[in-house]
């Protein structure tokens, strides 16, 4: 999938704080697992927490569920804050080689600090300058309640893209008893199906 550039990536933001109200997002992240049969000799690299063997599918999404980035193959075994910082897109955030747009005070705080732009995850992700997670729970303010709430409207595009993922292309219902290198091949090829889908479709919201 393309890269954004820098005026991409605006717009992207753009769209996220009209329907959350969550400003600087730049995309939601997750990670999906998707069943497939044990590998020959795999061991239990590929089982996951949830008892079933699966690749995982880590993606960020825009606001109109559309993939920015995939990365197929990790071992299910592994936990997402992993996969993502392991993958290609992770290593060029972290690496500060993605153009993403310059830090800049927040919507009605003119007179605030710059603040970078973000991705927003839950809890399995680590906090760092362009990766934002809620707040722990427990004792929690007003304001980190409503910090929460906005944050997991944003965050749950990427679910949601996975639920219509997994709901058009419904080979991936079942677990995919093929060799590892077909899966991944079938799983991006579900990917790029969907964003084409998408795009050709259009796209109807109702914003509120």
């Amino acid at each position: 999938m393309p890269e954004p550039d820098e005026r991409t990536w605006s717009h992207i933001a753009e769209l996220f704080y009209k329907r959350t109200h969550f400003p600087h997002c730049l995309g939601a992240v997750d990670g999906k697992h998707i069943r497939c049969e044990k590998p020959n000799g795999a061991g239990s690299e590929f089982y996951n927490y949830k008892q079933y063997h699966s690749l995982v599918l880590m993606a960020v999404a825009d606001a109109n569920y559309y993939f920015i980035s995939v990365d197929i193959g990790a071992y299910g075994s592994s936990s997402d804050s992993t996969v993502f910082k392991n993958s290609a897109f992770g290593k060029k955030l972290e690496g500060g080689q993605l153009i993403l747009p310059s830090p800049t005070y927040l919507p009605k705080d003119e007179n605030g600090e710059n603040m970078p732009y973000v991705f927003v995850g839950d809890e399995a992700f680590a906090l760092s300058e362009h990766i934002m997670r809620p707040y722990p729970r427990r004792n929690q303010s007003v304001t980190q309640r409503v910090f929460n709430y906005r944050l997991t409207l944003a965050r749950r595009f990427v679910e949601c893209t996975f639920g219509i993922l997994t709901n058009k292309w419904r080979i991936l219902h079942r677990a995919l008893d093929v060799k590892l290198t077909t899966c991944d091949q079938i799983i991006k090829a579900c990917c790029i199906l969907h964003n084409y889908v998408r795009k050709h479709d259009g796209i109807r919201f109702k914003d509120k």
